[in-house]
């Protein structure tokens, strides 16, 4: 089966940058982005490519030699829907914030209406792939719905979800480690995996494409960013023990990195991860493990949430500490606000609760991010409901320059590891400053001998300060 026509619903982190990749490799493949969002499809179509809705190093050069020639973003869903012979399903899963499951389990809400909507328009056979993130066995549900409410078509579900991370994106999907299949081991089931391996073989080498049941495939996407939190968490366990032991975390890092077991990724100690998917996707396999009763595999990955929120919430008190137990009325100046660099995702990032903790505290917060929108920091802040918007508005300032946010400042916190920060002018920031001049490096990228020398007061995570005036 050779597939012409691609659908994709939902034009976000996932839906946008891997379908405008599929497409640029595929050029003989009509490949359409569909939304309800108008202002996203808007952004997408921006005919200068400067305000595409994501930030990711090497999009916008995707996106200019594939649009128009085979990738099109569109608000008519059923249009691209009824054209499609595989439709990618890419849209939101959030946390439920209502009834049974609220806080842990994923809201299905936007898959189902998305497999109500594909079940009323199609008009012919269609295979439709999982991309959304998605608790195990959701691909039974979306089959039940098809099969039972469709127009007497015929429907295969794949399970295909993606392994990109935020900043490197267009970088992991050109040269991904792995591109995992999951389907049905029936003769139409198989026949539908071979027809995506075939448009991923056109870049990715055959032996990088696995296949495996829905249900491993479903699974292995809550698994993969549960080790990697995992392994965050752990380092940043032990970023305290550094603390208090005068031993440096980034040493220890460095040791056990280098066993071939272990691997050094994922060790960098830091205020706490962020994005999207490590914190919903263990908190939906928390929620799994729970409904089955498996009381002791949902505490082992609780656990890994609850030492990220701890060195969120043990940074933000280490300013307070160290500022003399109080900040109220004094200015603190944010360096990042996005969860990690290279992107202007902001979501579940550090940033937000570190400053929703100093400014319960009166802290007066400026902020400054090269990529993220004052809109979107405001928004990000009135969305915990922890003060009213007037005073997040009055206690919280966004900067458009850093020697602007960094001007007679108590301390500078580094929420975000910007590539820029490191080469500010740290000694202008310092002679505006308010002395003594404190930096908390929340990401361990500046170094502690040269901010030392300039006069900072420095502290940053997993690094000992005993035996240091």
């Amino acid at each position: 089966m050779r597939i012409k026509n691609i659908c994709c619903i939902g034009a976000g982190y996932v839906g946008g940058p891997t379908m405008s990749v599929l497409a640029l490799k595929n050029p003989n493949i009509r490949v359409t982005v569909v939304d309800i969002n108008e202002e996203r499809i808007a952004a997408w179509n921006d005919s200068e490519l400067d305000n595409l809705p994501i930030y990711e190093p090497g999009l916008k050069d995707v996106v200019k030699e594939a649009r128009g020639r085979n990738l099109f973003f569109t608000t008519e869903v059923e249009k691209a829907i009824d054209e499609a012979e595989m439709i990618f399903i890419s849209v939101n899963t959030p946390t439920k914030t209502y009834g049974k499951g609220k806080g842990m389990a994923a809201d299905l809400k936007y898959i189902e209406l998305s497999a109500r909507q594909i079940a009323k328009v199609a008009k012919s056979d269609k295979i439709v792939v999982e991309k959304s993130t998605l608790p195990v066995r959701t691909a039974q549900a979306i089959k039940d719905i098809l099969d039972h409410t469709g127009n007497g078509v015929r429907f295969q579900i794949l399970s295909n979800p993606e392994f990109l991370a935020e900043g490197t994106a267009i970088q992991d999907l050109m040269d991904p480690d792995r591109v995992l299949i999951g389907g049905e081991e029936s003769d139409d089931g198989k026949e539908a995996i071979d027809a995506l391996v075939d448009i991923y073989a056109t870049w990715i080498p055959k032996e990088k494409i696995l296949t495996t049941n829905v249900w491993s495939s479903e699974l292995s996407k809550l698994v993969a960013n549960a080790f990697l939190a995992q392994r965050v968490s752990s380092i940043n366990a032990i970023s305290e023990l550094c603390e208090v032991t005068g031993a440096d975390v980034r040493e220890v890092s460095r040791a056990i990195g280098m066993d071939s077991r272990i691997g050094p990724k994922f060790l960098q100690s830091s205020v706490g991860f962020g994005g999207s998917c490590f914190q919903k996707d263990i908190l939906n396999l928390v929620y799994i493990a729970k409904s089955y009763g498996l009381k002791e595999v949902a505490d082992y990955w609780e656990q890994v949430i609850l030492m990220n929120d701890h060195q969120k919430i043990r940074f933000a008190e280490n300013i307070v500490s160290k500022l003399y137990n109080t900040v109220s009325g004094k200015k603190i100046t944010f360096l990042g606000w996005a969860f990690k660099k290279d992107t202007n995702d902001t979501r579940e990032s550090a940033a937000i609760y570190v400053a929703d903790a100093l400014l319960n505290e009166q802290a007066e917060i400026t902020v400054y991010d090269p990529k993220v929108s004052e809109e979107r920091i405001y928004a990000d802040l009135d969305y915990l409901n922890t003060r009213s918007p007037e005073e997040n508005r009055r206690l919280l300032k966004v900067a458009l320059n850093p020697y602007q946010a960094c001007k007679s400042t108590h301390a500078v916190a580094i929420l975000t590891e910007w590539d820029e920060f490191k080469s500010y002018n740290w000694e202008k920031i310092y002679e505006s400053a308010v002395k003594p001049a404190f930096v908390f490096d929340g990401r361990n990228i500046l170094d502690s001998q040269s901010m030392r020398e300039i006069g900072f007061q420095y502290q940053s995570i997993g690094i000992s300060n005993l035996n240091k005036i």
